[in-house]
């Protein structure tokens, strides 16, 4: 059995949802699905203060950042004494989580074994079903992905299929920073079109860009997704001050028309894993509640 360390919350979901979990001998800080996987030994911190409003935490990082150094601090001892032979990162934003650079530096520099390191590399849908594979394959259960991999699409299809008869495509803003504002990039323009939406702001397959509340005025959605990374609901909704109070919010469509929701971009939109699935049912329940209902509010979303 190979012993595993995921520096990822993503990649730790994707190894337990290929029944691998057993595996697993060491997290990220910030892994916490399933519950389960909380048992284990923690192998990194953040090197900011991650309280604080948006707005600060957003001038650490970007400060961070400037100095090219990377925003987490692995724990060299724990990993030595773990001695995983597979050990799962990223290179897609060095906000998330490690970064390629400072695992491939402890390996050469702190570790006598030669760990596997699997880099995932999300920015459209297409990788993270790509990523699942590579995960599979490092870990010789390339059925079990296949498998999982066909489960996902299934769901995801048939919620596609349901939303492209449907007469009406509200238009969507989906936030993932709210101060400064930053709309949401990569797989999110994706999902909104599978759920039967318009995204007005961010590519798909590209990062997510920082915003204007007056380019939001111009185009003035007909709903409003307020799910930032890294953040439950409780959390954002100590965070919407900076948005909510600006003038002209109170104007728009969304707003005057009570769809502007919340939801847990922690949990689900901003974790490039196998619950991207349930992702997309919180935005078809958002965007077409007469014709979707998969028992997600309250959990995963909230009204604002």
């Amino acid at each position: 059995m190979h012993r595993i360390v995921s520096l990822i919350p993503s990649a730790t979901e994707i190894v337990c949802a290929l029944g691998c979990e057993s595996g697993l001998v060491g997290r990220s800080h910030e892994c916490d699905f399933p519950l389960s996987v909380k048992r284990l030994p923690v192998c990194t911190e953040p090197k900011f203060n991650p309280e604080g409003t948006s707005y600060q935490i957003d001038q650490r990082v970007k400060a961070i950042l400037q100095e090219a150094l990377s925003v987490y601090r692995v724990d060299a001892e724990k990993m030595r004494a773990l001695n995983p032979d597979v050990i799962i990162t990223q290179s897609q934003c060095e906000v998330c989580a490690v970064n390629l650079r400072d695992v491939e530096q402890l390996v050469c520099e702190w570790m006598s074994s030669r760990p596997r390191i699997v880099s995932l590399s999300p920015c459209a849908l297409d990788d993270v079903w790509a990523d699942i594979r590579r995960v599979a394959e490092a870990l010789e259960a390339r059925a079990r992905g296949e498998e999982l991999l066909g489960q996902i699409e299934s769901r995801m299809g048939a919620i596609a299929e349901r939303s492209r008869a449907l007469g009406e495509r509200p238009t969507i803003a989906c936030i993932e920073w709210i101060d400064p504002l930053m709309a949401a990039g990569n797989w999110m323009p994706a999902l909104v079109e599978m759920a039967g939406g318009v995204n007005l702001f961010g590519e798909s397959g590209r990062h997510s860009p920082w915003m204007e509340f007056a380019q939001l005025q111009d185009r003035d959605p007909d709903v409003i997704l307020l799910a930032p990374c890294g953040f439950d609901m409780n959390r954002t909704r100590q965070e919407l001050s900076p948005l909510v109070e600006k003038a002209g919010w109170a104007s728009l469509k969304a707003v005057r028309e009570q769809r502007v929701f919340l939801a847990d971009g922690n949990q689900y939109f901003n974790r490039p894993g196998p619950r991207l699935a349930e992702s997309l049912e919180i935005l078809a329940e958002m965007l077409h509640p007469r014709a979707f209902r998969f028992g997600h509010e309250g959990g995963g979303w909230q009204r604002v």
